[in-house]
């Protein structure tokens, strides 16, 4: 059952090239936000918040999880789908916890990332992937 949800869905070749620049695409973008938290972490700073009442230290270290390592897997496109969970996560309490009183356009690049994620995860990684060799 596990291999059936890591295996890619066979797509128009077409499909597989606009698969692979969203998934590169946003996972770079989304990357950069991780660097930084993996940056200011390793040099000490551990101030975060705590959205769901898990500590500081450890929401950040679920966040660089989420955002900078998640984030290669799916570049490479390795157990993309369980990759994509921990972003889908992250996005939803950014969305939904962190910025709820904001205005939409607060939300709007959490939406746009989460819209990116589970289009993902509903057509897998693509041919252009470490997963369709891993998963044939």
């Amino acid at each position: 059952m596990l291999r059936n949800f890591l295996r890619p869905v066979k797509l128009p070749a077409s499909a597989d090239s606009g698969i692979l620049i969203l998934r590169v695409g946003m996972s770079l973008l989304m990357l950069t936000h991780g660097y930084a938290k993996l940056k200011g972490y390793m040099g000490g700073d551990s101030s975060f918040a705590d959205p769901i009442g898990l500590g500081q230290e450890f929401s950040l270290i679920l966040a660089i999880f989420a955002e900078f390592v998640c984030s290669i897997l799916v570049i490479l496109g390795l157990v993309t789908r369980a990759a994509l969970i921990p972003l889908i996560i992250t996005m939803l309490v950014a969305i939904f916890i962190i910025h709820a009183q904001d205005t939409f356009d607060k939300k709007e690049h959490g939406l746009s990332f989460l819209i990116s994620y589970v289009t993902l995860f509903l057509t897998g990684p693509g041919r252009f992937s470490f997963d369709r060799n891993l998963f044939r």
